[in-house]
């Protein structure tokens, strides 16, 4: 007895065995790579951009999906002859504080160093320089990659404050670009 056991042990053993699976190095996830989401579930939205600290500045930017990621075009006025202004997704949909503070940091969700968009790591909410006339007002036609637009996703940027500061972007000060005054902010809110 103890025998037919012993043998029917080794062949249960011997059948789970050839049933468990084992990874193959091409299968393993990298932890480097996040995955992001690319699908926007909104067809557009719109951020309306009022003056703060005390700035003359405001205009409006539509954000409409396109690629992998967002596609932005309006306008800015209100803005200095000629200067040159960072341009940035905040964590928050909150334009409430007099200097727009309460609109939080840059859009960061996967933790990465401040930069310039398209050229290494940057935050999600990091976008070029707007650049004014000589009428004091800036054409936006960017693009932002990485970034959704409805869904609830970790890059969804609907309901967060799209921001106009006072200085240019040097896209290498941390945590912001040392990018001065928040001059303008906007609540990016989906329309389609």
């Amino acid at each position: 007895m103890r025998i037919a056991l012993l043998a029917a042990a080794t062949v249960t053993t011997l059948a789970l065995t050839a049933c468990g699976t084992t990874s193959s190095p091409s299968s393993s996830p990298t932890s480097a790579t996040p995955v992001v989401p690319t699908t926007s579930t909104a067809k557009q939205a719109v951020a309306v951009l009022a003056s703060a600290s005390g700035s003359l500045v405001s205009g409006s930017v539509t954000l409409t999906p396109m690629g992998k990621g967002l596609h932005l075009t309006g306008e800015v006025g209100g803005l200095p002859a000629n200067g040159t202004h960072a341009f940035h997704i905040h964590e928050k949909g909150d334009c409430s504080a007099a200097d727009a503070s309460s609109a939080g940091p840059h859009f960061n969700p996967f933790n990465a160093a401040h930069g310039k968009a398209g050229s290494g790591a940057h935050h999600a909410g990091d976008m070029n320089n707007l650049t004014a006339n000589a009428d004091g007002v800036a054409k936006v036609d960017a693009h932002i990659e990485g970034v959704t637009l409805g869904g609830a996703a970790v890059n969804d940027v609907a309901g967060r404050a799209l921001i106009v500061h006072a200085a240019p972007d040097d896209y290498a000060s941390q945590p912001a670009g040392n990018a001065g005054a928040r001059v303008a902010c906007g609540i990016i809110k989906v329309t389609q």
